[in-house]
């Protein structure tokens, strides 16, 4: 009784003409008991019924169908439950969502090959000087890839013939065993006609290699042993002979190499074959080149910046950020941090970028 009074009383606040409707109703649904409870826990008389029909207007000019009933026309369909508007799922979580991003389960140790190409001493007749500071990138990387559980082998100066066999043969291996391939090549480069991937690599007789040639040696079609594995590319070497002076940027620090002077590029001017033009970055024919990741030192066309004392800004970058978030961050994170620290250095600029397809998420095995 105590709750009818709340209750009642609730109702008059809101409203003094909602209490006589609702015992209305009440009485009409066959809830008289209730009602007289309400009425009765409220101190006052009980209320007449109020006549709920429905009132039917007629608008002006309205044709009325004299046969239709007023309870047809103010009936509501109902609707069947197969019919009626239901909540769309909630999405899935975890492995089964589709686009859920997943990673390499890796477990071989060593987890892959790597092989370096430091290319440092060129001959005489091919008009490309040495690359002082280029054994210093190297040095770092081996170091760098033995404590990330690669097995590393390094070769020096080798011609492009040489380069090109060393490729065909590591993608020859059987590597069904293993998680992935690396390989890193330190060189001159140039700007190159391509289908694929942009840029080229010089080797000791100043003669060229198309990246996009090197990575597709790697590919589904042509390496069965590692499809669906990653396999990443790191490329120190110039895509061109521009330089870019960016935006008005003086000497950030006293550490600024460009300002002293050390600084040297890995570019060779690129000449195009009489009357060829690049083709389209994409042809249906050709294999897709899945789980293939090329890091560039910089942006094609572009000259790609080398200190004579401590390496190449790429190389340093790359190895500091792998010694600082290798255990934590996956490595497309870690690209984007070297990008955006080599942006920051020199007079002028250079910026390093990549070609993903990987299609999980790339985390190295540290020791």
């Amino acid at each position: 009784r105590e709750q009818a009074r709340q209750l009642v009383i609730d109702l008059e606040t809101r409203g003094k003409q909602a209490f006589p409707i609702f015992l209305s109703i009440l009485r009409e649904t066959g809830h008289d008991d209730l009602a007289d409870m309400l009425d009765e826990g409220c101190g006052s008389p009980i209320s007449p019924p109020v006549d709920l029909r429905p009132v039917q207007l007629e608008l002006p000019g309205e044709r009325r169908d004299k046969s239709v009933s007023t309870a047809e026309r103010l009936s509501i369909p109902v609707q069947a439950e197969s019919q009626r508007f239901q909540m769309p799922p909630a999405p899935a979580h975890g492995k089964d969502c589709p686009g859920a991003l997943r990673e390499w389960p890796f477990s071989s140790d060593p987890c892959g090959h790597c092989l370096i190409f430091n290319n440092v001493n060129f001959s005489r007749d091919s008009d490309l000087s040495a690359r002082a500071g280029s054994d210093i990138d190297c040095e770092k990387l081996e170091k760098r890839f033995k404590s990330l559980c690669f097995h590393v082998r390094t070769l020096r100066n080798l011609k492009a013939q040489e380069i090109d066999l060393e490729l065909r043969k590591l993608a020859r291996l059987d590597h069904s065993t293993l998680d992935c391939c690396l390989v890193v090549i330190l060189s001159h480069g140039c700007q190159t006609s391509h289908i694929q991937f942009p840029g080229g690599i010089y080797g000791t007789d100043g003669k060229t290699i198309p990246i996009e040639k090197i990575v597709n040696y790697f590919n589904g079609s042509q390496c069965p042993s590692l499809r669906g594995k990653p396999k990443l590319f790191f490329i120190q070497a110039c895509g061109g002979e521009q330089k870019d002076q960016g935006f008005e940027v003086g000497c950030e620090s006293p550490q600024d190499e460009t300002c002293r002077g050390s600084v040297e590029s890995d570019a060779i001017p690129f000449q195009a074959p009489s009357g060829s033009v690049d083709e389209p970055d994409a042809v249906a024919s050709l294999p897709t080149p899945g789980d293939i990741l090329v890091s560039y030192s910089t942006f094609p066309g572009f000259v790609s910046w080398r200190d004579k004392v401590s390496g190449s800004w790429y190389v340093e970058t790359l190895d500091d950020v792998l010694e600082h978030y290798a255990r934590s961050e996956d490595l497309l994170t870690m690209l984007l941090r070297v990008s955006d620290i080599v942006s920051t250095k020199g007079k002028y600029k250079q910026i390093p970028g990549c070609f993903n397809f990987l299609r999980k998420k790339f985390f190295f095995l540290c020791k």
